[in-house]
């Protein structure tokens, strides 16, 4: 074969737009498009590439660069990273709003490509505007600051630099234990320099996904070990929906009896009312699920990561006999815990695990009791979807109502607040991607973007986005884009006049909610939760300012008005917001969990020295799983 003359971002366009994926059979396409936002660093290059390809690699127009990265990592997600989106912005500010959106990308183990603009490599007219100066280091740019929360990064120096950078880029993101953001940095003036480029380097190009398989040895170690145990219990992660394990999953629980405790990111791996399905366990768990792994002898984590809110900081599983077997196509997570690691793909790992555990039952009772805990805790989640309060309603009772409204394959998404911790005790999963919370980073502003990211995957699925006043006012850019591009969002704007969720945290530190209301400064303070009368609040309208972005509004004060902004929602072909007032101080209970957040050692508030002391008997209960 020849050789095609491009730009360097020509080039890269085009490779991008012939790479695809496979995983059991079924093909598609990677990249299903580029948000970008242009500027100097970025408009003559990849900006002048994507118009040029435009009928091979679609450009959607992105308002913030942060939302931009999450809507693209919430794609990746309903695709369950087998697709992705790119995105491309310019040098400087452009770039460095960014850096959010790598790191939750990375930190959730999704697939998400980034090229933003560099200053020039050949360096003649530095510094060049937005440019950062290192007096120490003259190779330094912002775009450094990738490099750790990158699973791969490089510069592209020269334009035949960028064939191999390409390969690794493809490597690591369709490398379902290592991917993550991948950035490439894209000097402004290698972007627009043309080389002979192998015509090879275009050629339609797959990308196999494979199911590895765990070692027998390990395999066999890991069934005697589940064989010998009277209590074990399972805790499933985001890998088990990422690999489409959840249906292996059901069954081995079926077969065994044991029962299924669901981080955040593996909530819908079981249906809620299946009689093995205990639900969220951990610091936001539930009581039947948190019980579960207090008793636990052997814990088998599928797909899970293992964060301090799964485990409640340590305290969750407290039998001193309790042993871990580790499922995961990650080597890192799946030695966590000194855990007895079986390493491959959930689906893969799972069914091999079912066909070792043959014959195996927990006992009757044990059966019996998982099956009475998932029934007692559901009674608990109507009481909380059905709890009068007034005159604003709880927050329990607005999940639950959109809850009941929604269908089995619609979505909710959220990320930041109180309200991804009462979504995971509460919402009732009927499908394993109905549940979209993002609470590996738990980035404030995520929703609206992410949302958008979900409908651009999955267009055929109501998704219904559960915000917070805070949150929404962090970022609620991409409101405007879903309009744009025709992608219908349910936002229910929940509003309670400050950051409700640290309050609460506040409250429970000794700090009275000090720093977290949305009120005038009154006799120099902006108000506290113990105040009588703590001030005015501010008067921002949210609904009028969603009304501004050409969304249609619906202020909904009661549930009865609620239920019915939804069913008009429903009808509706454009972005709808429905505002809704809800009571900051009637929260969801803990159900016997912990969560280590360090409380002032010395104070002169009698709250504080209460609270400590308070924080030093739950600590009491934190372990080592050694």
């Amino acid at each position: 074969m020849g050789t095609v003359r491009l730009t360097m971002a020509q080039a890269l366009v085009r490779f991008l737009a012939n790479q695809y994926v496979e995983r059991d059979g079924v093909e598609q396409r990677f990249f299903a498009g580029c948000f970008g936002i242009f500027g100097h660093g970025n408009v003559a290059g990849v900006g002048q590439a994507l118009q040029q390809y435009g009928k091979e690699l679609t450009y959607y127009q992105a308002r913030n660069e942060q939302a931009m990265v999450h809507a693209a990592a919430a794609y990746a997600r309903q695709k369950n990273r087998l697709q992705t989106l790119l995105c491309t912005s310019s040098i400087g500010p452009g770039a460095t709003n960014m850096v959010t959106g790598a790191a939750l990308a990375t930190i959730n183990r999704l697939p998400v490509l980034l090229l933003p603009g560099d200053v020039f490599a050949t360096r003649r007219p530095d510094p060049v505007l937005q440019q950062l100066e290192a007096p120490h280091d003259g190779t330094l740019s912002v775009n450094d600051c990738f490099r750790p929360v990158s699973k791969y990064w490089d510069r592209i120096n020269r334009p035949e630099g960028l064939i191999p950078a390409a390969f690794a880029a493809m490597r690591i993101l369709t490398n379902q234990a290592e991917t993550g953001t991948v950035t490439l940095a894209l000097p402004q003036d290698v972007q627009a320099e043309a080389y002979d480029f192998p015509e090879e380097f275009f050629e339609k190009r797959v990308w196999h996904v494979p199911r590895p398989l765990p070692d027998a040895a390990a395999l066999e170690r890991a069934a005697a070990l589940i064989r010998e145990g009277r209590r074990p219990m399972i805790v499933s992660g985001g890998g088990t929906i990422y690999s489409e394990a959840t249906d292996a999953l059901r069954r081995l629980a079926e077969q065994t009896g044991i029962p299924v405790g669901e981080t955040q990111a593996g909530k819908g791996s079981m249906p809620y009312d299946h009689p093995c399905a205990l639900g969220a366990v951990g610091a936001t768990g539930t009581l039947a699920a948190n019980r579960a792994a207090r008793e636990a002898d052997v814990v088998i984590g599928v797909g899970t990561r293992w964060t301090d809110f799964t485990t409640a900081s340590k305290t969750a599983f407290q039998n001193p006999e309790v042993r871990f077997v580790n499922v995961n196509v990650a080597d890192f997570d799946a030695a966590k815990h000194v855990g007895l690691r079986l390493l491959g793909d959930a689906r893969a790992a799972l069914e091999t695990l079912s066909e070792a555990l043959r014959g195996y039952e927990v006992e009757a009772e044990y059966r019996r009791a998982s099956k009475e805990g998932n029934r007692e805790w559901d009674r608990e989640v109507e009481r909380l979807y059905t709890l009068e309060h007034g005159p604003l309603p709880a927050q329990s009772t607005v999940i639950g109502t959109v809850n009941t409204f929604s269908e089995p394959e619609d979505v909710v998404v959220c990320a930041a607040g109180s309200m991804p911790g009462d979504l995971h005790k509460l919402w009732r999963t009927r499908d394993p991607q109905g549940y979209h919370v993002e609470y590996g980073y738990s980035t404030m502003g995520y929703e609206i973007a992410g949302g958008l990211g979900i409908k651009m995957a999955a267009p055929e699925r109501e998704v219904y986005v559960m915000v917070g006043d805070g949150s929404y006012l962090m970022m609620n850019s991409e409101i405007i884009t879903s309009i744009q591009e025709g992608y219908k969002l349910t936002v229910v704007l929940v509003d309670n006049w400050g950051f409700a969720s640290i309050g609460a945290l506040s409250r429970s530190v000794g700090s009275q909610g000090f720093g977290t209301q949305y009120r005038y400064r009154k006799d120099g303070s902006l108000g506290l939760d113990t105040e009588k009368d703590p001030g005015e609040v501010l008067p921002v309208d949210l609904a009028t300012n969603a009304e501004s972005y050409g969304t249609h509004v619906i202020r909904a004060s009661t549930v009865g008005e609620l239920k019915d902004a939804l069913k008009e929602a429903k009808g509706m072909n454009r972005t709808v917001v429905i505002h809704i007032p809800v009571d900051r101080y009637e929260g969801v209970p803990t159900y016997e969990s912990f969560w280590d957040v360090p409380v002032a050692e010395v104070s002169e508030m009698d709250s504080v020295v209460a609270a400590r002391k308070e924080y030093a008997e739950g600590r009491q209960a934190e372990g080592r799983y050694l």
